[in-house]
């Protein structure tokens, strides 16, 4: 089953996509998109593009748990891609882009460098503890 796993944001939306045995995370793009109904639209032809049967989007909970402004917004990001017909798992992603820029330090990524990456490798945090989580129940 593919799964394509997304770390939206304001300004930038990072894309995953995992194997078809739904083992491995991998990136597949960032999406420079503010406008909600065209990031939506990307996304879907991303969905079908890839063949991708359920979308995992990370859900930027507060530290306590509970929903802020941008909790609030990939509610709504969600409720437009249903609306469109697709399946939609909300997945607690607190720290996920902390672990990213902690990644890409790890890799040698220059800090300079890695606004242009770090929201396609938060998608694949995402993703990948969404699938490891999976395997573990």
């Amino acid at each position: 089953m593919i799964l394509l796993g997304v770390d939206y944001g304001e300004r930038r939306t990072g894309v995953a996509v995992c194997d078809s045995m739904g083992i491995l995370a991998s990136p597949v793009k960032v999406i420079h998109e503010t406008n909600r109904k065209k990031l939506a639209a990307a996304l879907t032809g991303l969905m079908k593009e890839t063949r991708a049967s359920k979308l995992i989007m990370g859900l930027p909970l507060r530290t306590d748990g509970t929903k802020g402004d941008k909790a609030l917004a990939c509610e709504a990001l969600a409720e437009l891609l249903r609306a469109e017909g697709f399946s939609v798992e909300l997945w607690d992603e607190r720290f996920s882009s902390t672990m990213a820029h902690q990644s890409l330090r790890t890799a040698g990524v220059k800090t300079k460098d890695h606004r242009s990456v770090v929201d396609a490798v938060a998608a694949v945090i995402i993703l990948q503890s969404y699938l490891d989580r999976k395997i573990d129940l």
